[in-house]
């Protein structure tokens, strides 16, 4: 006969799993439990670049005159207020080729805010790029990654496809260019295992305020790209993946 400690036991073990399994839909980049998002395509020579949390006045200028010496387009997923700010240089991006995605307006962290609120930062956004570019949008990615099933529904609602990520730089951390690159690495051989494309994600700024320093990832994608010239590897934007 069970006794209240094994019963308390139980319900807790039960409560732990409840709890990893919601973490692990809402949080882990690769999780389609909450809804499908985009992550890569099968063609593990396929490589995109995508940065988060711009557009910085510091950082931003710098990666674009790497990308245009390496012939190559990424994606930026933009904050808003900082596309306030900085409308120009979100221009700059387009006008360059690249595509800019809805980062929310201001960074919350969506598995927490009311349904309205989540509707409104991703509109907002979706309005300070129009006004800055009158360009269309078409991804969206939520910081930290975080979603659930309100969140990827908003986005759709707004045109928006959701993306995640399926190689980290993990360039948040001051751990420098060769960390930087290793992780990268790391998750491009085993994407190529997996037969998948590589869908990197890098920063270009940061949530808490504009001009945040991203020279070692500036260096990171500049020597990433010159060790893959000539490899067969191509660089892609996320519209080659999306149907």
């Amino acid at each position: 006969m069970p006794t209240l400690t094994s019963e308390i036991a139980s319900v807790t073990a039960t409560l732990s799993l409840g709890a990893g399994w919601w973490w692990y839909a809402a949080m882990w980049p690769e999780s389609q439990i909450f809804g499908p998002v985009l992550l890569a395509g099968n063609d593990p020579d396929q490589i995109a670049l995508t940065f988060d949390d711009g557009p910085n006045d510091t950082a931003t200028p710098m990666l674009l005159d790497v990308l245009a010496r390496h012939g190559i387009s990424a994606t930026f997923f933009v904050i808003g207020k900082y596309v306030q700010q900085q409308p120009g240089l979100v221009r700059q991006l387009v006008e360059a080729g690249h595509i800019v995605g809805n980062h929310t307006m201001n960074h919350p962290q969506l598995v927490t805010q009311p349904a309205a609120v989540v509707r409104k930062e991703l509109a907002d956004c979706n309005a300070a790029i129009e006004d800055a570019t009158g360009a269309p949008i078409r991804f969206f990615r939520p910081p930290y990654g975080a979603r659930r099933p309100v969140v990827l529904r908003a986005a759709r609602e707004l045109g928006l496809t959701p993306v995640l990520w399926n190689v980290s730089g993990a360039d948040w951390n001051p751990d420098g260019v060769e960390a930087i690159l290793e992780n990268i690495d790391f998750g491009i051989a085993r994407n190529r295992r997996r037969k998948r494309g590589s869908n990197i994600l890098l920063h270009d700024g940061g949530h808490l305020h504009m001009g945040t320093r991203r020279l070692d990832t500036v260096r990171a994608v500049d020597r990433l790209v010159a060790a893959h010239r000539g490899t067969g590897t191509e660089f892609v934007t996320l519209d080659a993946w999306a149907t």
